[in-house]
């Protein structure tokens, strides 16, 4: 597992030109997270899916924006299924019960906007 970036380390990457997809690494049968900003007011997560894998659906106290940065994702926002390829976002909103999945390997952006 690609540890989360802390304080300590999270400043080795800023003023930085960074690829997302290359910051966090694929691992057989397993979700991968790494985060790379955690404030108060949020979050910036990267996420990358092995096939099969996801996140069971849940609820959020937050607005949430995913961006998939590499692959395909099938997500759902309160049973409406949506495919997002590389370069497409989704909001979803806080209180709405929400599941990722990969049907083949994925990576994604996960940004929080906490209120």
């Amino acid at each position: 597992m690609v540890p989360a970036v802390n304080e300590a380390t999270s400043g080795d990457l800023k003023r930085k030109v960074l690829r997302g997809k290359d910051l966090v690494a694929y691992q057989e049968g397993s979700v991968v997270s790494r985060m790379l900003a955690y404030k108060k007011s949020g979050t910036v997560t990267l996420f990358a899916f092995d096939s099969g894998e996801g996140l069971s659906e849940h609820i959020a106290p937050y607005d949430a924006m995913l961006q998939v940065i590499e692959g395909v994702a099938r997500v759902s926002i309160e049973n409406e299924e949506f495919s997002l390829r590389e370069g497409d976002l989704i909001i979803m909103p806080a209180g709405i019960p929400h599941a990722v999945h990969a049907e083949h390997r994925f990576k994604m952006m996960l940004t929080m906007i906490h209120e």
